[in-house]
């Protein structure tokens, strides 16, 4: 006998510049409908200190849950290989495969003309320029919401987009690619690359690059699909 959808429960990932609020507007119409969701904080240092963060969160859950990535988080949730996640979702995220660094397929395409231009500080750390979440993060987003992004950003040690990455879940496990076609980060040839090659079930939207906020039913929808495929 098949366990219901509210037996699965969702954990996003957040990716870099961002924070488990940036999923708040999915997550908040997911927990209405009864489903256990978690916001997984991750510290946007090496790559495996991030897995490892995601991985201390799954241990606080029980059952069988899907696991959603944003952007760089993409790579945390496909190194993550915890048997109880069933099934892997990807919003406008970069999935590296075994051996690949998140820079190799973040820049594997020439920029935007309206991304933001990225350098480390001196501490090593990634800071999205302010005006970048208006232009690229989050395009069809308010102004005063993009002004929040940049408030509450939080950086990205570079350190994360150089580690190379383990056998990837999306090998094994079921996934979902939403590719958004407006995405002004991360490259949509990239996008459509990725999802080719790890097989995902695709869906493609002429949204931006934060969709679960510019877009958030799109993403519940997908997440739905996902929850009733692990259900079974």
């Amino acid at each position: 006998m098949s366990s219901s959808n509210n037996d699965v429960g969702v954990i996003a990932v957040h990716g870099a510049w961002a924070d488990g609020s940036s999923w708040r507007r999915v997550l908040g119409p997911l927990q209405a409908e009864g489903v256990k969701v978690i916001a997984a904080p991750i510290p946007l240092t090496p790559l495996s200190d991030d897995v490892r963060a995601l991985d201390r969160v799954i241990e606080r859950t029980q059952g069988p849950v899907v696991l959603a990535a944003h952007a760089y988080a993409g790579a945390v949730i496909g190194a993550s290989n915890n048997d109880r996640v069933k099934g892997l979702v990807f919003v406008a995220a970069l999935a590296p495969d075994e051996s690949e660094t998140v820079a190799d397929v973040f820049y594997r395409e020439a920029p935007h003309p309206q991304a933001p231009q990225l350098a480390p500080d001196a501490h090593g750390y990634i800071w999205l320029p302010d005006g970048g979440f208006a232009s690229a993060f989050a395009q069809h987003a308010s102004e005063q919401e993009t002004a929040m992004f940049a408030a509450a950003q939080r950086p990205v040690a570079v350190a994360c987009i150089q580690e190379k990455t383990p056998k990837p879940a999306w090998k094994s496990k079921p996934s979902w690619f939403l590719i958004a076609e407006d995405d002004r980060m991360v490259s949509t040839a990239t996008q459509h690359l990725m999802a080719a090659r790890m097989g995902a079930r695709v869906w493609s939207h002429n949204v931006d690059h934060t969709p679960m906020f510019t877009a958030p039913d799109l993403v519940i929808d997908i997440l739905r699909d996902a929850m009733k495929t692990a259900a079974r």
